[in-house]
């Protein structure tokens, strides 16, 4: 396929960016990329090298940050918080944040992934399942990665409320966990509805979630807030990167028609919501001229 041709179809898969700063700024990496990088994988394994060197990047800025966390500069309004929370400990209250922190934890989290991956799969939104799973995966090595580097002790200020919390304290697991998981989930849910109210709904409910896990995590005396604050930042992070992956498999789709037959909804966004197609629903709404000139190839 030519790049004259590359170029058409990558403006055609180019969503308008409105008035969104943070848009503009994908979309016009992903145009630079695609005028200057041919082929589908060549252009996404560009991107997704740029994308590598950015999370090296937060991890370096995020390893300065947990410096100050380390020498204890941090320990006093860590203390502060934790002990509050301690003074305002009730039985119900211990209830409802043992609930919620199992909203966080490994078999919770990997149930829930198997229920919504079987559901994406069946309706053909494959690379969504691979999204789904990378996002937890690299979550769980990158956060035990850290933990081992940092080694900080957890919290003894009063006796936790928990049966057993493993590993060292920073960054919380739980707390970078549930924001990849929530927020990746979210965001392939909002793909998949019409409504911009549904969309911002689940958005919101992810963002609850994810807080008041955070938030059960100290409660509960297992974790500082910087950890929890620690393991939020490099959740988000990770999960932005997962995210725009997809976004770099949607844009760059009309140079590998195999990429866009297994996916129902790659021409979706969290903005737009779901193609309408209006004519069937097995979603292979591909460019002849792209097949064919693939073929030929």
């Amino acid at each position: 396929m030519s790049t004259h041709h590359e170029q058409i179809d990558d403006r055609r898969a180019n969503p308008r960016a409105g008035k969104e700063p943070g848009k503009r700024v994908v979309f016009s990496l992903f145009r630079w990329v695609g005028e200057h990088v041919q082929g589908f994988y060549g252009a996404v394994g560009t991107l997704l090298f740029v994308g590598v060197a950015l999370i090296l990047l937060s991890v370096a800025a995020f390893g300065a940050l947990a410096d100050e966390v380390m020498e204890g500069d941090t320990l006093a309004m860590d203390n502060a918080v934790l002990l509050w929370m301690n003074r305002h400990a009730s039985p119900a209250l211990t209830g409802f944040a043992l609930d919620v922190t199992a909203l966080g934890a490994g078999a919770v989290v990997w149930l829930v992934a198997i229920v919504a991956s079987v559901f994406l799969w069946s309706s053909r939104h494959r690379w969504s399942v691979v999204l789904l799973w990378v996002s937890i995966v690299g979550s769980g090595l990158i956060n035990s990665t850290m933990k081992m580097f940092f080694e900080r002790p957890r919290p003894q200020l009063f006796p936790w409320r928990v049966p057993y919390a493993g590993l060292s304290s920073f960054p919380s697991g739980h707390s970078m966990g549930s924001m990849v998981f929530y927020t990746t989930l979210a965001y392939l849910v909002a793909r998949l509805v019409d409504s911009r109210f549904l969309r911002r709904f689940v958005f919101v409910l992810a963002g609850v979630i994810v807080t008041l896990i955070g938030l059960s995590r100290m409660y509960l005396g297992v974790h500082y807030p910087t950890d929890v604050l620690a393991g939020f930042a490099m959740g988000l992070a990770w999960a932005s990167f997962c995210a725009l992956m997809m976004e770099a498999l949607r844009y760059f789709r009309h140079r590998e028609p195999a990429v866009a037959a297994h996916e129902q909804d790659l021409d979706a966004t969290v903005s737009d919501g779901p193609p309408d197609d209006g004519d069937d629903d097995d979603g292979d709404d591909i460019d002849p001229r792209v097949v064919a000139s693939a073929a030929s190839r």
